[in-house]
């Protein structure tokens, strides 16, 4: 069976958890052992030079940017089509209800021919063959949201490099002469992630804030903010195979990830498996069981809030081992395995015999 990925035109020219998830995906896809009759290959998809018509099953990352129109050749093609939509857990009936309002009004504005994103979103959901969810919470906002029904949606969280569980913090110390606890945030600068609300939360206290990601030249103006304060260093971006990076996770004494909102983040999960405390935005799709003594959620805008947790964690750290255990079992194999399986049944049960590749 041919499996083709695909996300918006402009996906690489940027390198974000979306980017990660896709790659880790693909490559761990691609190392699963083949079974008898049960062959895969999967690649991604050269928009400008592949026909989906090539492939057994389309899986789209995202359902915006434009990725509707994706799932709607696919699906005039008569192709099983998997959407990862990687949508806000905000979602509910209330904000579906003011979106479908934005919508109509817009299209007679103008005269139908501009659509929300949010129309754009559901188009794809509607089409889609099935729906794969990171976490219960954007699962339950697939169907509060968007009118999706529960059954057909699965849920496969992201999964962790093995390198994060064997990071040491010698390596970051050594190559950046910071020494003592700091508080480390990930992600790429700008509002959203909200590092200036963080900085400000934790100013003339004892824990700097240490940053790194890449500064888009539209946020320069956010970043002068940010290195204008006293207790921020900004480090630029690194890699995600960088040792560097999982020698900060494992160097610092508290992540945070303050955003707006997040579905399930990386960072989160690398700096879990480095076995660091983090405290987040409570606005995530990430739900781990009996995790309280180590990730902690707060309201993105409650400064008072994230300041009290960061100081707890980082005064009272809790055992590394028992922190990583928390993403003992996120793997990219194993993710690659449950969603391989999704393919073949979605196979078997709706593409003709004659498109049946051989591999």
């Amino acid at each position: 069976m041919r499996v083709g990925i695909l996300s918006y035109p402009m996906l690489f020219q940027r390198d974000g958890g979306l980017q990660i998830q896709v790659r880790e995906t693909v490559a761990a896809l691609n190392r699963l052992t083949p079974s008898p009759g049960r062959p895969l290959q999967v690649r991604l998809v050269d928009a400008n030079h592949d026909r989906l018509a090539e492939y057994d099953l389309i899986h789209v990352f995202s359902a915006i940017n434009g990725n509707f129109r994706i799932v709607e050749m696919a699906h005039e093609l008569g192709l099983p089509v998997v959407l990862s939509p990687l949508l806000s857990p905000g979602w509910n009936r209330a904000t579906a209800r003011r979106a479908e309002l934005a919508d109509r009004l817009a299209g007679r504005l103008t005269d139908w021919m501009v659509q929300t994103s949010y129309a754009q979103s559901r188009r794809a959901l509607q089409l889609s063959t099935l729906v794969l969810a990171l976490g219960e919470a954007e699962r339950e906002a697939i169907v509060q949201g968007f009118g999706v029904a529960h059954e057909k949606i699965r849920v496969f969280p992201n999964g962790v490099n093995p390198h994060f569980f064997t990071a040491n913090g010698d390596l970051f110390r050594r190559e950046t002469s910071i020494a003592g606890p700091f508080v480390l945030m990930v992600g790429s600068i700008s509002p959203y992630k909200n590092q200036l609300g963080l900085a400000r939360a934790l100013a003339g206290g004892a824990l700097p804030v240490v940053l790194i990601g890449a500064a888009p030249r539209h946020e320069l103006p956010y970043l002068q903010q940010l290195l204008a304060l006293q207790n921020v260093t900004w480090l630029g971006s690194l890699e995600h195979a960088d040792p560097l990076l999982a020698s900060a996770y494992h160097a610092a004494a508290v992540v945070a990830l303050p955003s707006q909102g997040e579905v399930m983040p990386l960072c989160v999960l690398e700096a879990l498996a480095a076995g660091t405390p983090v405290v987040m935005t409570s606005q995530s799709a990430l739900d781990l069981p009996d995790s309280a003594f180590a990730l902690r959620k707060v309201h993105w805008d409650d400064g008072p809030a994230q300041r009290l947790a960061i100081e707890q964690l980082a005064a009272r750290p809790p055992e590394r081992a028992t922190v990583q255990a928390l993403v003992g079992q996120f793997s990219w194999d194993r993710v690659a395995a449950q969603i391989a399986d999704c393919y073949f049944q979605l196979h078997a049960s709706s593409a003709p015999a004659g498109r049946r590749h051989a591999v």
